[in-house]
């Protein structure tokens, strides 16, 4: 997509309410403020869709496929409905949907992130870490490629 479309689509976007970017995240109440925050900061968004599950890196990373699929629908919807420019895959310290370490949960946002580039949508796509100190770290960091590996 080229810059002059993005632009078209941020304009679309700020007429219609404002501007959106998508974090996938774990259900956890903890974290869901903190994320919004920086996202919005980050991204320069009005708003985040929020997709929320119980240890959703290590969903994305391992599935069951069925979730998967329902994060995926989830993601595109707000990427076509919202124009989000975004998504974060969000991990985090004591989630008790994805007891790991936390090399394997960083394991899991590198995976998850390749996955949610395979699906081909117009975003950047970050990785991100949420410390025990309630501090965020990105992880990994992609813009839109071409012809990405397909990873369902």
């Amino acid at each position: 997509m080229d810059s002059n479309t993005m632009a078209e689509m941020d304009q679309q976007a700020r007429t219609e309410g404002g501007t959106f970017a998508t974090a996938i995240l774990c259900m956890d109440g903890r974290i869901q403020h903190p994320v919004s925050v920086w996202v919005k900061e980050y991204f320069h968004v009005n708003y985040v869709d929020m997709i929320t599950l119980p240890g959703a890196d290590g969903v994305l990373a391992l599935g069951p496929i069925g979730r998967i699929h329902w994060i995926r629908e989830s993601a595109t919807l707000s990427v076509e409905a919202h124009h989000s420019r975004a998504i974060a895959v969000v991990g985090h310290h004591d989630c008790a949907g994805n007891l790991v370490s936390k090399d394997v949960h960083l394991e899991h946002i590198a995976r998850s992130v390749k996955r949610v580039a395979s699906w081909g949508l117009p975003v950047r796509i970050l990785g991100l870490w949420l410390n025990e100190h309630g501090k965020t770290e990105v992880i990994c960091d992609l813009t839109k490629r071409e012809g990405p590996e397909s990873i369902s």
